[in-house]
């Protein structure tokens, strides 16, 4: 799912070329990517952008008359941009939209139809489409420490939660938390104030250099490589390969169809933390340290 970098990028990207040109006409082909009726899409055509913004994990498109145009990429969504018209026969094309200075297409991999558009009039319509959580690059100390600690959840979960941090999600709270030295299983209520402080710096490291990194990346164009998965990635995606500071291999803790990753030494003293699906199975042979988890796969 693209998160804050990759939706700061994206939003970028669409300040050039589609910020103060004209919205000629919305083409939806996703029978489930529309989810509100008023104000009706078709409000927007002829009107000019006027703004862009992030909202959350969300992209915003504001035009003239206080209109907003609202995408959600979910998990598989993507946007792609063309100076041409588009073509129309891809079967992943959920949507296109169609500028003076050229077209927007929002396609979805996948079958699940995760993907949203909405419509909303005015900052009220807005805000109810935004779930709430803090800026983590604009929040101070203070600030993050008071809604990191306002429930008793685990740090993955408190980061995760788009009502309490704004656009952090799986991938980018696995690296934040690496580079924490933080356990991503240690409840919020439990960490020290020298705890905390380390976490928002790295949560403010870790957004501002992807920042960078991607920016570099697109060098003036479209953002067309989003993904969760980067090589340059400290621990998320890279199970079983070695941590960037120390060297032993990247655990994972799998849950649903997600999965975090972590490195033992770095993050929770060298302690395994358990995989529902493999601890079902071991149960107390289930490994405490990576020497148990190897010599178990030496059997």
């Amino acid at each position: 799912m693209p998160e804050l970098p990759d939706v700061v990028v994206y939003v970028e990207a669409l300040e050039k070329r589609i910020a103060g040109h004209r919205l000629e006409r919305a083409l939806i082909r996703g029978p489930f990517l529309l989810r509100t009726i008023k104000p009706p899409v078709t409000s927007m055509h002829g009107k000019r952008v006027a703004e862009i913004r992030r909202l959350g994990k969300r992209i915003a498109i504001g035009f003239e008359d206080d209109l907003w145009m609202v995408i959600h990429l979910m998990i598989a969504g993507r946007l792609h941009w063309r100076d041409s018209p588009a073509k129309l026969g891809s079967r992943k094309l959920l949507a296109a939209f169609e500028f003076d200075s050229g077209t927007l297409t929002l396609t979805e991999a996948g079958t699940q139809h995760r993907a949203r558009l909405d419509a909303a009039q005015g900052e009220e319509g807005l805000r109810e489409l935004d779930p709430g959580g803090i800026e983590p690059l604009n929040a101070s100390l203070d600030e993050f420490a008071k809604v990191l600690t306002s429930s008793n959840h685990t740090l993955k979960r408190m980061l995760t939660d788009p009502r309490l941090f704004s656009g952090i999600g799986n991938a980018y709270s696995d690296e934040i938390l690496h580079r924490a030295r933080l356990s991503p299983i240690t409840m919020s209520t439990k960490l020290t104030g020298a705890e905390i402080a380390r976490l928002h710096e790295a949560t403010k490291e870790v957004l501002i250099e992807w920042v960078d990194r991607l920016r570099a990346e697109a060098a003036g164009g479209f953002p067309e490589k989003v993904t969760a998965f980067r090589d340059e990635m400290a621990v998320h995606g890279r199970y079983g390969q070695p941590c960037p500071r120390c060297g032993a291999k990247v655990q994972r803790i799998r849950y649903a169809a997600n999965e975090t990753n972590y490195c033992a030494p770095c993050q929770t003293g060298g302690k395994l933390l358990a995989d529902r699906a493999l601890s079902r199975l071991l149960r107390e042979d289930w490994p405490r340290t990576l020497e148990e988890l190897e010599t178990l796969k030496r059997r």
